[in-house]
């Protein structure tokens, strides 16, 4: 048994939180499916890159809105199409949105809706493998957000919060080294943090729930589909390579590879203890202050040399 899935086995009220911000969110559709036909219950959040104050939606806290489909119609907005999505299949899921700050009020806003809806574990879902970052790596792909949630949710949660990663190789993309990813990962083996993986796999219900809901964002968001979840969607359907489902990649290369389809899964708080600036990131307010304190960090510490997998 994977030891993540037996957590999960566990739960009977779980967040489900994009890790990340923006798309992310999607990745933990597969994980809410699964869940809601074993009778939990599920709630989502996101760390939202919408403008909140426009969203429409209903403020539950200094940094919290419920979003659902009656919100505003905004070029940008996830959260949005993912209430309709769940309409549509007439699931109705508690949906939240997170303005973007630093650590203590995330920290606060996370506090609130495990408390609103008794929240027994919440799960931080990454789209990539970005949010697996100690601080000494050679690229760190979109970290600041990531951190946040991370070190935010541990705040709140401490060991209740889990963290599920999937897309290996879309953050080649983003500059990050995947090398440095499987070394964190054999470190938090060591640890005891590491609590398993365990692939989408094409056909499955959860799959087909996560393909839909991509083609769906896509209709909804066409001039700015989400790599990281198309490229997910691509691996599904066996794409290999070189392939681009957008042309927000166009003149990038691209690997599309099955390893993209499978969950790498962590305990949060052991992620959290490896992040050497973590204790400095959980006294900010905004995210500027979470970028300066990683960037002053890297500028000031030696790096691990990039190095490619020897495969």
């Amino acid at each position: 048994m994977i030891p993540f899935l037996e957590r999960l086995d566990r739960a009977s009220k779980v967040l489900v939180s994009g890790c990340g911000g923006g798309f992310d969110v999607f990745v933990g559709v597969p994980l809410a499916q699964h869940l809601t036909t074993q009778g939990k219950q599920v709630v989502f959040a996101s760390l939202s890159f919408t403008n909140l104050w426009l969203c429409g939606g209903e403020r539950v806290g200094e940094t919290v809105w419920r979003v659902d489909q009656r919100a505003a119609e905004i070029p940008y907005f996830p959260e949005k199409w993912l209430s309709e999505w769940l309409g549509r299949r007439e699931q109705l899921v508690p949906t939240y949105a997170f303005a973007k700050s630093g650590v203590r009020p995330l920290a606060a806003a996370y506090r609130s809706i495990i408390d609103r809806h008794d929240i027994d574990t919440v799960v931080l879902v990454d789209g990539g493998t970005d949010s697996l970052v100690f601080g000494d790596e050679p690229g760190v792909g979109s970290a600041v957000e990531d951190a946040i949630s991370l070190v935010a949710a541990d705040q709140a949660a401490g060991e209740r919060v889990l963290l599920a990663a999937i897309g290996f190789g879309v953050d080649h993309y983003h500059g990050v080294s995947h090398h440095a990813f499987l070394e964190n990962t054999a470190r938090l083996i060591r640890d005891g943090g590491f609590l398993g993986m365990f692939s989408l796999s094409q056909g499955s219900k959860e799959a087909d729930a996560f393909l839909d809901l991509v083609d769906y964002a896509n209709q909804r968001q066409p001039q700015h589909p989400s790599i990281v979840c198309n490229s997910i969607a691509s691996a599904l359907r066996g794409e290999f390579g070189n392939y681009h489902a957008t042309n927000r990649t166009s003149g990038n290369e691209l690997f599309i590879n099955p390893l993209m389809t499978q969950y790498w899964t962590f305990q949060s708080s052991a992620v959290v203890r490896r992040m050497v600036y973590a204790s400095r990131l959980a006294e900010t307010d905004r995210a500027e202050d979470v970028r300066r304190i990683i960037d002053l960090h890297r500028e000031a510490s030696e790096l691990r040399p990039f190095r490619p997998i020897p495969l």
